[in-house]
């Protein structure tokens, strides 16, 4: 036989099983598979202290999770241990900043010590930058980059031994809509996010064998009151606007932390490949795989809207510290729902907190 012959016999093969690949994937869709009693398992939270990674911390709570949670800040961590608590949770609180390895290490060492394993690792920990690309600089990027996407890749490498060595374990990393469409002035999350669906995806191809099932969590709008932590740059308080009513829309344009919650556990439990939500962001994913060009056109007219760079870009601040700055009842009254999200959440800074200073601008040191 031709080394002609045989390479078109090798490309028909390799397509046929691909082609069984996807009829497989498309059956089962129709069937989904039963969602696995989680009673007893041991479930680490990366960003558990508040937003949407309360809300999970809660969700598996409820479905009888061991848990343990992390996050930078200590105080957080000890009010969120004290709200999960009082579910009857049995949950161990570490400090940790997910984007450093070495902590990370520590982390997964310390829980695995104190529960004897790691049944499921729920990557939610990231941070949010909102500015357009003039004011802007490495460092947004790098920083953003190092949380969102290293803040992924370390805690997943660090259970993996633990995980194979088990044969058995869940990974559930929460990306965003803005990591299958690019979102205009919120560049490094964007970046970040896209790299985190390919991490994802492939760690899902490639650890199929050995019992660990990685599911992606595709959301969109989401009611967590993450307005209040994310940062804005450029236009502050006109970026913060236009944040923080997105972050507060009613339902079906956004969802609350505890619904969304719901869905990504149960996700999880069944060992999804992917949970996208709501029905917007799938149709709007969908829609922008097939026709990229109009996806990038639809970005730009989207980007024409939104607040111009200034003249001299002044850094970026925490939406709390530019929230009271927006003097307008009308806009608090439009962003109720964020509001009681934040309270909620455990995102509400504490009375008197000194307020952060604002991050390098555009060509300072």
């Amino acid at each position: 036989m031709g080394g002609g012959l045989r390479s078109r016999m090798r490309v028909i093969a390799a397509g046929t099983a691909f082609g069984l690949g996807v009829g497989k994937t498309a059956a089962g869709a129709l069937t989904r598979p039963p969602e696995t009693d989680l009673r007893g398992q041991v479930a680490l939270v990366t960003g558990g202290s508040r937003g949407l990674g309360l809300a999970l911390s809660r969700e598996l709570a409820h479905h009888g999770c061991r848990l343990a949670i992390c996050a930078r800040d200590e105080t957080e961590l000890a009010v969120a241990r004290a709200d999960l608590a009082t579910m009857g949770a049995e949950v161990l609180a570490v400090p940790c900043d997910v984007a450093d390895r070495a902590q990370v290490a520590s982390l997964v060492e310390t829980v695995t010590r104190h529960y004897g394993r790691i049944d499921i690792l729920v990557n939610n920990a990231g941070i949010i930058v909102v500015a357009p690309l003039e004011s802007l600089t490495h460092t947004e990027f790098e920083r953003v980059m190092a949380s969102n996407l290293w803040g992924v890749l370390n805690p997943t490498l660090a259970v993996l031994p633990g995980m194979r060595a088990q044969g058995a374990g869940r990974i559930v990393t929460i990306t965003s809509i803005g990591g299958k469409i690019a979102v205009p002035h919120m560049l490094p999350y964007t970046t970040a996010k896209f790299a985190a669906v390919g991490l994802s995806l492939g760690l899902r191809a490639e650890l199929a064998g050995a019992g660990i099932a990685v599911t992606t969590v595709v959301p969109g709008l989401m009611r967590t009151g993450s307005q209040l932590h994310a940062e804005f740059g450029g236009d502050q308080a006109a970026e913060y606007r236009w944040f923080a009513l997105g972050a507060s829309a009613p339902y079906p344009i956004a969802l609350s932390a505890e619904r969304a919650a719901r869905i990504i556990v149960a996700a999880a439990r069944r060992g999804d490949a992917e949970c996208a939500f709501p029905l917007s962001t799938v149709l709007a994913t969908r829609l922008a795989g097939l026709l990229p060009g109009a996806a990038a056109h639809a970005a730009a007219l989207v980007d024409r809207f939104l607040p111009a760079p200034p003249s001299h870009p002044s850094g970026t601040l925490p939406g709390a510290a530019v929230d009271p700055t927006v003097d307008s009842p009308l806009f608090h009254l439009a962003t109720t729902l964020g509001r009681s999200a934040a309270a909620e959440y455990n995102q509400e800074p504490p009375p008197h907190s000194p307020v952060r200073e604002p991050s390098p601008s555009p060509g300072s040191t």
